[in-house]
């Protein structure tokens, strides 16, 4: 089974690019000068967005200059985020091409094209030599991943030694999960795994983890917030729910679910490669 066609069809609009500049112009911004402020409510599809990203960053601590990998970087958001408030340099690479063809304009737009790049590619087969980054992200990714053992060896290799690898996932269990949710539409394509699976996986790859913490609460009160701004009078204009299409209602509602049962959390955890 190609997991990876599966994602990007999973992920795929049809027609993004025209939904999101509609919505950006229905939110009052100007078009021919956007920030990456503007973008924020869309472009950072995980848990939390922009702030679940700064959060990140702080326990990742990378140093301004660093050369990053942003593994499965969507639109673009965290990248971007990296680039501008860290002042770090950043390649980003997902197999949603229309992710990337996005990505890239979006960086255009706003000012970060010279700092950031994309490219359509798997994380199974990083198209970068032995030891090229200082650092690694990946943010709600691993859900869509069913060799984890292949994904993080592959990190660990174009990771220089010492590099941080920081990784903000859903981690639990698919069992007793009910379909859809934001990153699967089905249990066939859903590769949750528990947190220490993971810690597994990754000191097997050859990283030592660091730090761990679960951010359920803060994922509970974020979707809970944009339910309550629907309940109210519909979602805004620019959103995450223009990503997960027509079905977005049942995903979160869903994930919500598995959050109050215990099931699922989304997990962070910063690991160093040896």
């Amino acid at each position: 089974m190609d997991h990876d066609r599966l994602t990007a069809d999973h992920y795929g609009h049809g027609a993004l690019e025209q939904a999101i500049f509609s919505a950006l112009a229905a939110s009052g911004k100007d078009l021919s000068a956007l920030s990456p402020d503007d973008l924020a409510p869309v472009d950072e599809f995980h848990i939390g967005g922009r702030q679940a990203t700064s959060d990140l960053a702080a326990q990742a601590g990378f140093a301004p200059g660093s050369r990053l990998l942003d593994i499965g970087c969507g639109l673009g958001g965290a990248s971007r985020f990296f680039a501008r408030e860290g002042g770090c340099w950043v390649t980003g690479i997902d197999v949603t091409e229309d992710y990337i063809r996005l990505a890239r304009e979006f960086s255009a737009r706003v000012g970060l094209g010279d700092r950031v790049t994309y490219e359509a590619a798997s994380a199974l087969a990083l198209p970068f030599a032995p030891e090229t980054f200082d650092g690694a992200t990946m943010f709600h990714v691993g859900m869509n991943i069913a060799d984890k053992r292949k994904a993080f060896s592959e990190a660990r290799r174009v990771l220089k030694p010492g590099g941080v690898f920081a990784i903000y996932d859903v981690m639990g269990e698919t069992e007793g999960l009910d379909f859809p949710v934001p990153w699967a539409s089905s249990a066939e394509t859903s590769f949750v795994a528990d947190a220490a699976t993971y810690r597994r996986l990754l000191s097997e790859a050859g990283f030592v983890v660091e730090k761990e913490r679960s951010r359920a609460e803060v994922a509970l009160d974020f979707f809970r917030k944009i339910q309550s701004r629907a309940a109210a009078g519909g979602p805004p204009p620019l959103g995450l729910h223009i990503l997960m299409g027509a079905t977005s209602p049942q995903k979160v509602a869903n994930m919500i679910a598995g959050f109050a049962r215990g099931l699922i959390a989304p997990t962070e955890m910063i690991a160093r490669a040896r």
